[in-house]
């Protein structure tokens, strides 16, 4: 069995994922933001790698049912109803909504991992319940690719530690698992910080949450195990 960390979606093709189990990571904020969505009852949501995509996919949907959704430097698009922060995904505003949701670096990540079996949406939001369903499809696929969304085509701490915590979570008693580079030294990363709150605190993502007054979308992010449930990608939706 194999598990695959990337630090960043480039040069990532549909094709080269085909089949493989995939986890995406982009913890600060999008993936956090997806998971909260639907646990509060979102009906679906639609990644899309632009904002200009977000508006055309959600114009071909019925208007009184989506949220237009998505974030440009940490801040709402002008004229989309919500930004990318967890903390506006309540159950009263997103409830049998369909989120169309464009970010900087999540969704692009999103789409770029169509094609796995499965896909799925993972954050410390979702920690214990995600590496339950990572592990069921490592065993089944005998291999499963980490794709972390990094920071503007960059490596991203938030992420890579992340994926280290899966890859120590997943590998647990199963023996003998080959890892990537990319891997090793994500795990590698698990030792060097206590827990998600200290690893985020100074990332480039966690100062420009800062800078847009919400550092409170980095508490919420880090705190593990907020929900059960694991998102799942396919066919262009979450559900």
């Amino acid at each position: 069995m194999k598990i695959d960390v990337y630090f960043t979606p480039l040069g990532l093709n549909p094709g080269d994922l085909a089949g493989r189990g995939i986890v995406v990571l982009d913890v600060l904020r999008a993936t956090t933001t997806i998971i909260t969505a639907l646990a509060n009852g979102a009906k679906e949501v639609i990644p899309a790698a632009t904002s200009e995509e977000a508006v055309r996919l959600a114009s071909n949907l019925e208007k009184d049912g989506v949220l237009l959704a998505g974030e440009r430097r940490s801040v709402k698009i002008e004229g989309f109803a919500l930004g990318n922060s967890p903390r506006e995904m309540t159950p009263e505003v997103v409830a049998g909504k369909t989120i169309v949701l464009a970010t900087t670096n999540g969704t692009p990540a999103l789409v770029a991992s169509q094609g796995g079996d499965p896909v799925l949406v993972g954050a410390p939001a979702n920690f214990g319940a995600l590496t339950l369903r990572a592990r069921e499809a490592l065993v089944a696929r005998r291999e499963l690719v980490i794709v972390c969304s990094g920071r503007e085509k960059q490596f991203a701490l938030e992420d890579a530690y992340t994926a280290g915590r899966i890859v120590k979570a997943v590998k647990k008693g199963l023996g003998k698992i080959d890892l990537n580079d990319a891997a090793r030294a994500a795990l590698d990363l698990t030792s060097a910080y206590d827990s998600w709150a200290d690893a985020f605190a100074g990332t480039a993502a966690a100062r420009q949450l800062e800078d847009a007054n919400l550092s409170e979308d980095i508490e919420f992010c880090a705190k593990p195990n907020r929900f059960g449930s694991v998102p799942q990608y396919s066919e262009r939706r979450i559900t």
